[in-house]
């Protein structure tokens, strides 16, 4: 028997959808075998979808719309659990409890006896609590915004949800207008990590994806000072797509670059210490908090860190200005690569690679360019097993054999992608013959 393109992505929806099911039953014991086996099946079930997306020119809208509601279905199933007890997530309930309460969380240590009875059952296992907040002004004043409304990381969790909704929404525009067919949006609805951590665990970064996304429509539309205000909105929720500033290279105006500074720059008013913008403890981050960074640990043996952290940011800036050059001639907006490689190109030079860090680029991953970037997305997901190590003792290192497996897949996939780039002129010529 024959399947359809079709009655295949119904099967592959399926398969996640009891896949992910089972992995919600079991994230209490986040990371274990028994959480990691169905998430890793959820996540070949995904691969093998961008297969069908990349073979397939179109999609019936039902195939479509059947294909969102069983992504609702999965990410119902986590929403409705409660948050790791140290996940990032509480440090924004507290965060956003402390700046209504009229302390600046970049000076406030959680740990401090004086701010003993500001907590709540959700803040005290907050992760790091000796070190004041990292996260930049965007993010603190929507951590202010939301706990304003209903201090919880329920609701935080409720408010990250209906960010990646919005960004289905502004996918399927973007996707109309385009040449792809709207089945696309199903390459960033279906992706395992929107589960794990959006509805799941919570986190800041897919407001920030919503943002550059926003942007990236933006500059498409030429609506130059929408694009520029969007994109540091995204800068100020967290720093990673800073890198990306050379596409936005005579895209917008003087003004609008302006305007955007201006903006950002009053976001951190509040937070002003004697005239200073305290910097929390982002210092720290860089000298203590390394994670799954291979490329990091081997030239932080020749460097300074501080030297390796802004030579992360050098190459992703370098990759988005090699992007705007090559492109320049031939649209006034860079294509979604574009967007996606300087990020991931800053990230594989990084400190830490969390697999949320990874929510930046899912919007962007929808061409063949992008395949290692996709199998990257994937291959991160055995990281989790770190956390299950960490709660029956063990250090928290990733493995070697989980580096081998998850950076070796993506040199495979760059591979695969720069053979078939290389045979492409030799099958033109064969053609022509």
């Amino acid at each position: 028997m024959r399947f359809t393109p079709s009655s295949r992505l119904y099967i592959l929806g399926a398969v996640m959808l009891v896949s992910l099911t089972i992995c919600a039953r079991k994230f209490g014991s986040f990371g274990a075998p028994s959480f990691l086996i169905p998430l890793a099946i959820a996540g070949v079930a995904y691969l093998l979808a961008i297969f069908e997306f990349f073979h397939a020119p179109a999609f019936p809208k039902r195939v479509v719309v059947i294909g969102l509601l069983l992504s609702a279905l999965w990410h119902l199933q986590f929403l409705r659990l409660s948050p790791g007890a140290d996940d990032d997530i509480h440090r924004y309930v507290w965060d956003g409890r402390i700046q209504r309460l009229g302390y600046n969380p970049y000076l406030v240590v959680p740990s401090d006896p004086a701010f003993s009875k500001l907590h709540t059952t959700e803040t005290r296992t907050l992760n790091n609590p000796n070190l004041p907040s990292p996260y930049p002004a965007g993010a603190e004043l929507f951590f202010r915004a939301i706990t304003a409304i209903h201090e919880s990381t329920f609701a935080l969790k409720v408010a990250f949800v209906v960010c990646d909704l919005l960004i289905v929404f502004v996918l399927l525009d973007i996707l109309r207008r385009s040449s792809q067919g709207t089945h696309w949006v199903l390459a960033y609805a279906w992706h395992p990590l929107l589960a794990t951590e959006v509805a799941g665990s919570g986190h800041i970064d897919i407001l920030g994806a919503l943002l550059l996304l926003l942007s990236f429509m933006a500059l498409g539309r030429r609506w130059r000072a929408a694009a520029a205000l969007s994109f540091g909105l995204a800068v100020a929720v967290k720093l990673l797509p800073i890198v990306l500033l050379p596409l936005y290279w005579k895209r917008v105006r003087v003004r609008d670059a302006a305007l955007t500074a201006i903006v950002v720059a009053l976001l951190y008013v509040p937070f002003l210490n004697h005239g200073r913008i305290p910097m929390g403890s982002l210092g720290n981050y860089v000298h203590s908090f390394w994670f799954n960074a291979p490329v990091f640990a081997l030239l932080e043996r020749l460097a300074a860190p501080e030297l390796i952290a802004g030579l992360a940011v050098l190459v992703g800036i370098l990759a988005a200005a090699g992007f705007r050059r090559k492109f320049r001639k031939k649209s006034d907006a860079a294509p979604v690569s574009a967007f996606a490689w300087p990020m991931a190109a800053s990230l594989l030079c990084a400190p830490v690679v969390y697999p949320w860090y990874l929510l930046w680029m899912l919007p962007f991953l929808r061409s063949r360019s992008t395949l290692p970037i996709i199998i990257w997305s994937v291959s991160i997901l055995p990281t989790y097993y770190v956390w299950h190590l960490r709660a029956i003792g063990q250090p928290f290192i990733v493995p070697g054999w989980i580096l081998l497996l998850e950076y070796g897949s993506v040199a495979l996939a760059v591979a695969l992608v720069w053979l078939c780039r290389m045979r492409e002129p030799r099958d033109a010529d064969a053609k022509s013959e």
